[in-house]
């Protein structure tokens, strides 16, 4: 009976761990969709845009890897998981007041940090949490959670833009809302795990090379994967001087679609991948965003966007949770935590470049933006397909 109990308090992890992921993201979907236009009313240029969007996830990303590393050292995971979410919210807070776009940049890229404290060991708990069988389902479940907050946050700014509160009002309320997450993570379960006595740099030359040969493919499909801000920008763009009002509310709402086939999919797409393997879901993920990305080029009407805002949703659905799973699939458990660090780190590194390089472009074309995207995202679909059947042999060798 003990042991049934510790089990089911386990996967109330997965449920607790969603919550606080859902009240965060409730935040911080509030703030996102209109972070291109609050850039740009500050004096942002489309290079500014992509340097704020690829140092929210750099920056975030240097700790990502050395938070893995101490949380496996150490044995412990709550402690920056609670740090991390914290951190977020005081920036939240402090973005509220920005005057000029470099005020957004720095106060972005520190409640970035937040995220790098608490992703890897976060992820660690609900890997700990579940079995391999149904770990697909477990990261389905909590990103399906925090993209619901994503939904109710961005439908909230909608609202909000309609009775016409400022920008900075709504960052502020959004700020405010996000010390709410802190709540349901007092009560989830301290997974115990045994101390590991590595160094940092012993640690990442640990990880198989089976694992090293998946994080370099998805650091290539990292650089096709710029900032989701170029895609409202496009929207942005083709609506507000011909719609007024509307033209700031349509890419949010765009957004919210993005946001609901997201949540909608990636249970579904993680039970997929425990059934027919992550490696076919991953490959399929990264062929549709070639796809979509190339959409995005050459359409540009109200039709075109609520179709490729709705696979945009699709992609992620299928790629975020399921990479993360497989991640934890290549590792062993010793090392999730370093192995997640180091994957979370590698493709946020890689984000800085592939966003300025998507501000460079858009100030050619926005279609050499999106065209950028589409065929280095094919480019990562040929690694991969070259690597799938080592990784499934490997996982073999795991189990």
């Amino acid at each position: 009976m003990d042991k049934i109990a510790k089990k089911d308090n386990l996967k109330q992890n997965v449920i607790l761990l969603g919550l606080v992921s859902f009240l965060n993201d409730l935040s911080s979907e509030m703030i996102l969709p209109i972070l291109p236009r609050f850039i740009t009313l500050l004096g942002g240029s489309s290079l500014a845009i992509g340097l704020i969007g690829g140092l929210m996830e750099s920056i975030s990303s240097i700790l990502k890897v050395f938070c893995g590393y101490l949380s496996d050292r150490t044995g412990k995971r709550k402690i920056f998981v609670f740090s991390g979410y914290f951190t977020s919210s005081i920036f939240k807070l402090m973005l509220a007041f920005s005057k000029v776009w470099q005020h957004v940049l720095v106060f972005i890229s520190f409640e970035r940090v937040g995220k790098g404290l608490r992703t890897a060991p976060r992820d660690a708990i609900i890997a700990d949490s579940v079995v391999e069988m149904e770990r697909g389902k477990g990261f389905g479940i909590h990103r399906s959670l925090d993209t619901l907050g994503a939904i109710f946050g961005s439908l909230l700014t909608v609202i909000l833009l309609w009775l016409s509160f400022k920008l900075n009002l709504i960052i502020l309320i959004a700020a405010i809302a996000s010390f709410l997450s802190l709540i349901p993570l007092n009560f989830v379960k301290e997974v115990k795990s045994k101390k590991q006595d590595v160094s940092l740099n012993i640690g990442l030359k640990m990880l198989p090379k089976h694992l090293k040969l998946f994080i370099l493919v998805s650091a290539v499909f990292a650089l096709a994967n710029f900032s989701y801000m170029f895609f409202i920008l496009k929207a942005q763009e083709t609506f507000l001087n011909k719609m007024g009002m509307f033209g700031e509310i349509i890419p949010v709402l765009l957004y919210v679609l993005f946001n609901v086939f997201y949540a909608a999919f990636a249970i579904p797409f993680g039970m997929l991948s425990d059934k027919i393997g992550r490696e076919k879901v991953i490959v399929l993920g990264y062929a549709l965003f070639s796809i979509t990305t190339l959409g995005f080029a050459f359409f540009d009407s109200m039709f075109a966007f609520v179709i490729l805002f709705a696979l945009y949703g699709i992609v992620f659905a299928i790629i975020d949770g399921n990479q993360r799973a497989f991640v934890s699939d290549l590792a062993t458990k010793e090392l999730r935590a370093t192995a997640l660090g180091t994957y979370h780190t590698t493709v946020g590194l890689l984000a800085l470049p592939s966003s300025l390089i998507a501000g460079f472009l858009w100030q050619i074309s926005p279609t050499a933006t999106f065209v950028f995207g589409s065929i280095v995202s094919l480019v990562s679909v040929v690694l991969f397909a070259i690597f799938i059947r080592y990784f499934k042999k490997s996982k073999m060798k795991i189990k």
